[in-house]
């Protein structure tokens, strides 16, 4: 028997690389090692280390990023559940996924730090858990919680909720633009759905989230463009005029809208409310507008950005159906089209 792992009853073999070197107690003793052997082991000078209460590392040195993150998941689990114990679905770590600054270092976020430099590492579980922080592991409730996504085997919070979680412990403004930036310019996830997650979170209130926001909501409607650009060229669309406000002869404006063909009648509307919001708005301005255009004979085809990036095929054949049905229709109203 080596110093580093004990003779066991049940071998090893079945676990990971990272899981056989990080244990709970009652793994141990699962596997033959009493909690005095281990408590032994784990003294100052053993050849093991107690990472958090009842969690060890079988070896000596640092514990790596993925140990870490392993050990405060079993740290989690190996805590009460609660009046109703775990859900039977939940998994080995139950309910409990990783957040907040650790989750997006996961991700491979350029903002956000390297897992080896965070000083905690956060633990999303649900409301009626009653854990107390310790070590490097803190903890962050809610409820309903969000069904996790695996990286490399570790549950994570989807990317809104990680962002959220980060957020509501950052007063760097400067970090928390570049987190929410870097969120929606490289497709992980869409500005509406993370400003909703912000608003859930009641962090809109906060002065460097709000103008971090106002940057997310310009860089999320850019990019929704720049897609629905690439859609009708990609997809061989008559080319329309870009980004145009459309008015009455001699009477009000119209609205503006994203792309519109004057021959067909045929207007494109980029929606990128925050979902759930902006309700009473969309229903009075914005509901109005569409109403109005459509009483005038012109077809309006609203897109969310989330469709342009994941369904863009599916968009340009309900523009191209829109511009064939055109020729079907009583004509359009005169309008007038000028530059937004």
């Amino acid at each position: 028997m080596s110093h580093n792992m004990p003779l066991s009853p049940r071998p090893l073999h079945h676990l990971s690389d990272v899981q056989r070197r990080v244990l709970t107690t009652r793994q141990l003793r699962e596997h033959g090692v009493t909690a005095s052997v281990a408590a032994e082991r784990s003294r100052a000078d053993g050849p093991w280390q107690q990472l958090l209460p009842g969690v060890h590392l079988l070896h000596p040195g640092p514990a790596t990023s993925e140990e870490r993150l392993l050990a405060a998941l079993l740290y989690t689990a190996s805590r009460g559940q609660g009046a109703d114990g775990p859900r039977p679905d939940s998994g080995p770590y139950g309910e409990a996924m990783i957040t907040g600054l650790a989750a997006l270092a996961l991700r491979h976020f350029c903002s956000a730090p390297p897992l080896a430099s965070l000083d905690h590492i956060d633990v999303l579980v649900p409301r009626t858990r009653r854990l107390r922080a310790t070590g490097f592991v803190r903890f962050v409730r809610g409820g309903p919680l969000p069904g996790p996504q695996y990286l490399a085997g570790v549950p994570t919070a989807p990317v809104a909720r990680a962002l959220a979680d980060a957020v509501a412990r950052l007063t760097d403004a400067v970090l928390v633009r570049r987190l929410l930036t870097e969120s929606v310019r490289h497709g992980h996830c869409e500005a509406a759905a993370l400003v909703a997650e912000l608003n859930s979170a009641r962090l809109l209130s906060r002065p460097h989230v709000v103008d971090a926001v106002d940057a997310l909501l310009a860089e999320g409607r850019a990019i929704a463009e720049g897609r629905l650009y690439d859609m009708v060229r990609g997809h061989h669309l008559p080319e329309p005029l870009w980004n145009v406000e459309l008015r009455l002869p001699g009477g009000p404006a119209l609205g503006g809208v994203d792309a519109y063909w004057r021959e067909q009648a045929v207007a494109v509307e980029i929606d990128a409310r925050a979902p759930r919001q902006d309700e009473e708005v969309w229903r009075g301005g914005l509901g109005r507008k569409r109403e109005h255009l459509e009483r005038l004979g012109i077809t309006v085809v609203r897109m969310t950005p989330k469709k342009l990036r994941e369904s863009p095929e599916e968009q340009a054949a309900v523009v191209r159906t829109a511009l064939v049905a055109a020729a079907d229709r009583d004509p359009a109203s005169y309008v007038v089209v000028l530059p937004r």
